[in-house]
């Protein structure tokens, strides 16, 4: 493994599994179960554009961390959909009644694909992050 990788995953926190559960775990299980039960609609919005700004700043935190590539994507993906959420739980995004699904499904194909594909092309790491980030 490339010295610099070592210095970038030893900074990740999707490397740790528990760090990766308490910033995108938690959130995505609470998104979940707000978003399955029979939550008030300001319960909903308040739980989901919390969890997603919990991980707006995982993912921010980790880009400048680390320099993971994805984290880049992600976090202002998130910060979209948390705005997104919170714009409809109070009524000024019209979505439908359908819209917490069209929302939820938004996340989850946005998230995956943004999560797995740039790192499919450009690789894990930012190329030079780790010398940035140990000096």
């Amino acid at each position: 493994m490339d010295p610099r990788e070592t210095i970038c995953r030893s900074r990740d926190l999707l490397a740790n599994p528990w760090s990766a559960f308490a910033v995108f775990g938690l959130p995505i299980i609470a998104i979940i179960i707000a978003g399955n039960s029979s939550l008030s609609n300001g319960w909903r919005t308040a739980v989901w554009t919390v969890a997603l700004s919990v991980m707006v700043t995982a993912c921010i935190a980790n880009a400048r961390r680390c320099g993971r590539v994805h984290c880049y994507l992600t976090g202002p993906f998130f910060l979209v959909m948390a705005g997104i959420a919170l714009l409809y739980g109070l009524g000024f995004v019209p979505l439908g009644r359908r819209g917490w699904n069209l929302i939820g499904l938004i996340v989850l194909v946005g998230g995956i694909g943004l999560c797995c594909l740039p790192e499919m092309f450009l690789g894990k790491y930012r190329k030079g992050q780790a010398d940035q980030n140990h000096r």
